[in-house]
């Protein structure tokens, strides 16, 4: 069984609520441009490492639910308090990982992501779904 999920999606814009509309405050988005696992001018799959590209990390406890019947049981899923925390050390490692790139850094590459535990609103374009899922 695995430990963890991540699900990688090619995009080529996104945009991410993370806090919506109260009163007379507007909601709340950060965005990327072309992010992980896209395509180069040449058509070939490259790494942001390589591109360089942006970077969009949504939390998705989903990822852990199993199908009973006609429905979804997150039985299994990490508890909120080690999810927060498992969350915030990916976020801490990819910030680390592309700062330490040195091309990333000259292209200032950008790391967006979203609080933990909040519900989101995704707004994706991709010219593919090259939509990859990582167990480990």
């Amino acid at each position: 069984m695995p430990q963890a999920r991540a699900l990688l999606q090619q995009c080529l814009h996104a945009r991410l609520q993370v806090r919506p509309a109260e009163g007379d405050a507007e909601s709340q988005w950060v965005e990327v441009q072309r992010g992980l696992l896209s395509e180069a001018e040449n058509g070939k799959h490259v790494s942001i490492l390589d591109l360089p590209g942006n970077v969009l990390i949504i939390p998705q406890a989903t990822l852990g639910g199993r199908v009973k019947g006609r429905n979804m049981q997150y039985h299994s899923n990490s508890g909120k308090e080690e999810g927060l925390e498992l969350y915030s050390q990916f976020v801490t490692l990819c910030e680390k990982e592309l700062a330490a790139n040195s091309k990333c850094a000259e292209a200032g590459v950008v790391v967006e992501h979203d609080t933990y535990g909040n519900r989101q609103v995704l707004k994706l374009d991709t010219n593919g779904p090259y939509t990859h899922l990582i167990e480990f």
